[in-house]
Order: structure tokens, then sequence, then C-alpha cells
């Protein structure tokens, strides 16, 4: 089990953000958030976004620094990835 993030190279609102995800579990992510000062407006399906200048720390507290295509890929295996097609459906 690990949290992974990705560089902080994604652009929103003024900033870069990275992902912040779990190979695991979505509990597992929650609780590396919540520990770690994220709030929960931040989760997007099956990621937080964070900004750049909490890169350093997260890592700090654990989370392993990956591409972002290594990223994609533990995120798909861990059959926790919500696809682009999934995002547009609506809720039920």
């Amino acid at each position: 089990m690990a949290i992974l993030i990705d560089d902080p190279r994604w652009p929103a609102h003024g900033r870069l953000w990275s992902h912040l995800v779990s190979d695991a579990s979505l509990d597992e992510l929650h609780g590396f958030a919540a520990a770690n000062g994220i709030p929960r407006r931040g989760f997007d399906l099956d990621h937080y976004d964070v900004p750049a200048e909490s890169f350093d720390r997260l890592v700090a507290a654990g989370a392993q620094h990956v591409d972002g295509h290594t990223l994609v890929r533990r995120l798909i295996a861990s059959g926790l990835r919500i696809t682009a097609r999934e995002r547009r459906l609506p809720e039920r």
C-alpha cells in the first residue's frame, strides 16, 4: 500500500497542482489527506488535487513521488480509477 503523488504540473486557479492517490484504498487516501491537512473539497472521485506548495510536505509525510504515467498505471491497477466516461455519468 502506498500514497502516490505526481509532479505539480497541472494549472488551475492561478497555480500548479499535483494528484495524490492511493494504490490500495480510498480509506487510506482519505486518512492520509486528513492527517496532512488536505481539505475534503480537494477530492475528485479517485484522487486529491493538491497545490504545488504542499508537494514537499506531503513527500516528507510519506507520499511516494512518481511520474504521472506511473501514478495512472498504479491507480488503474488498484481498481480505484474513475474513467473520464464514468465522470460524465449523472449521479444516481
